[in-house]
């Protein structure tokens, strides 16, 4: 107990000796620390008046250097400012050098001038002697003119107005009829280059149909067979067809005469395949003909087919698109009439597409222009108006409708496709070669022609020339004037219209010649 109680006094004296020395030692080192700062705070005062001792001198430094630069460049600049100054003023003073001399030269010019001036004056004083001079000398002479002529001045004057107005009549008449002729060549040359570049453009084939086929056999043996037991083979073919089939001398050949077209390509189809087949008895006949006659209807619809797709007209209704096939076997005047339908509405479109018309329309007016000539003859009426009435009733568009009932003159044109359309049936009928008549009615019509032009007063000959196309008409010079000529050929133009018949155009030449005839003795 007693070494305890040692024990807790001797750790009571260590742990107070132990406070006792950490006390101390705080203490010695708040009394070290404070000596360490004042020491360290006198340096730093002492570092910083160096500092700001080295500062004041570098900038004095500074400063002096700055000074003496100041000075090296403003007493630079005074130096280029004395030079300038000195320049300037030696400028100056030639300028005004310049200035003295052009003041001496204005002068003097001056001078020339009030010189000049005074000899004008002159000048003009004698000017105004000379003109009142004239004057009177004027005053004289038209005093002499009017005592000769007799009239006044005013008189006078009036005269030379009236004959001048005369003259500039005359010549305004004359220039009036040259830009008239001029224009009108200009039209026509446009109109002809027109019609000519359509019909170079196109070129459609003709085709002469005529009455009678040919089919050619491989032997004359076949035409007993042809012809049959007591002609029962021959009279089958004719009664189904509705054709003759003409058995002649002619070797290795039979004819078909119909003036049907359709019939007669029938017949042919089916002779042909007959031939070809060798079994020819009526009963085979019959079969024959009647697969001949579904085939040329199918080649019927595929030509209307054909020109419409050729001519670039859609959306027709299928019964035209069989009228129009159907014309592949009508002719006119010998020209085949579907080709002549593709030409005009070919030439019709490149017409309209130069006047800057709708070349669709033009060419499905030109393209149906003929379609009344597909229907057979049972139903009465001229093509015209049999035409107009397939377009209505397959809804055509009315233009298209005036178009067909316009196109010879049996109505009025009611659209520019209308006159197109005249036109080019006008161009594809006249072309050489496309027609063929009768020699007859050609003579008949020629005759005519001269008829017409021989009615008239004053017409002493009349001749029909290039094959109708022109009519010459010489005319008596004391009956007929220059000024009458006109008329006379616009009345003989009118009655040629009214009486006669004829495809394109008849050109009217009206010829006026005076002769001086004198005998030498």
């Amino acid at each position: 107990m007693i070494i305890i109680e040692k024990l807790a006094i001797i750790i009571g004296i260590a742990v107070a000796a132990v406070v006792v020395a950490a006390i101390v030692a705080f203490q010695l080192g708040i009394s070290y620390r404070k000596k360490f700062a004042e020491r360290t705070i006198k340096s730093a005062e002492e570092e910083a008046k160096k500092i700001i001792n080295d500062s004041y001198k570098t900038c004095e430094n500074m400063k002096k250097e700055k000074m003496l630069e100041i000075k090296d460049e403003i007493h630079k600049s005074r130096s280029d400012l004395d030079k300038e100054i000195k320049e300037r003023r030696s400028e100056v003073s030639k300028q005004e050098k310049r200035l003295v001399q052009k003041e001496e030269n204005l002068d003097k010019k001056f001078d020339n001038l009030e010189k000049r001036e005074e000899v004008l004056k002159d000048k003009l004083k004698k000017l105004e002697e000379k003109e009142e001079y004239v004057n009177q000398i004027q005053a004289r002479q038209l005093e002499v003119l009017e005592k000769i002529s007799g009239l006044t001045v005013e008189e006078a004057k009036e005269y030379l107005l009236k004959n001048i107005e005369d003259k500039v009549r005359v010549a305004a008449a004359i220039k009036i009829k040259e830009i008239e002729e001029e224009t009108k060549e200009v039209a026509d040359e446009k109109a002809r280059n027109l019609i000519a570049s359509a019909i170079q453009r196109c070129a459609a084939d003709h085709v002469a149909e005529v009455t009678v086929s040919s089919v050619t056999l491989p032997n004359d043996e076949m035409k007993g067979r042809i012809i049959g037991r007591e002609g029962r083979n021959i009279r089958a073919l004719e009664q189904l067809t509705g054709i003759d089939v003409i058995i002649d001398d002619t070797p290795e050949a039979v004819v078909l005469s119909s003036f049907d077209p359709v019939r007669r390509e029938i017949a042919r189809l089916a002779l042909e395949k007959l031939i070809s087949d060798g079994r020819i008895h009526p009963t085979r006949i019959e079969e024959t003909v009647e697969k001949s006659r579904k085939e040329v209807e199918h080649a019927i619809k595929k030509a209307g087919e054909n020109a419409a797709f050729e001519t670039g007209v859609h959306n027709l209704h299928p019964e035209l698109v069989k009228m129009l096939g159907r014309l592949k076997y009508r002719t006119s005047y010998g020209q085949n009439v579907l080709k002549h339908s593709i030409e005009v509405a070919h030439i019709a479109g490149i017409m309209a597409s130069e006047l800057g018309i709708d070349p669709v329309m033009a060419k499905r007016a030109g393209l149906l222009h003929d379609i009344g000539k597909a229907v057979r003859h049972e139903v009465e009426g001229s093509h015209v108006n049999l035409g107009a009435d397939l377009a209505k009733k397959y809804n055509e568009d009315a233009l298209i409708i005036n178009a067909i009932m316009a196109h010879h003159g049996d109505v009025e044109p009611e659209s520019t496709i209308a006159c197109l359309i005249q036109a080019a049936d006008a161009v594809s009928a006249a072309r050489p070669g496309a027609r063929r008549e009768n020699i007859e009615n050609y003579i008949k019509r020629l005759e005519k022609l001269e008829e017409i032009s021989s009615s008239f007063k004053g017409v002493e000959k009349s001749f029909a020339i290039q094959a109708g196309r022109e009519v010459r008409i010489m005319v008596k010079p004391e009956d007929v004037t220059d000024e009458t000529m006109i008329v006379i050929a616009k009345e003989i133009v009118e009655k040629i219209e009214a009486e006669l018949e004829y495809p394109g155009q008849i050109k009217v030449n009206v010829v006026r010649e005076t002769r001086a005839v004198e005998y030498a003795k």
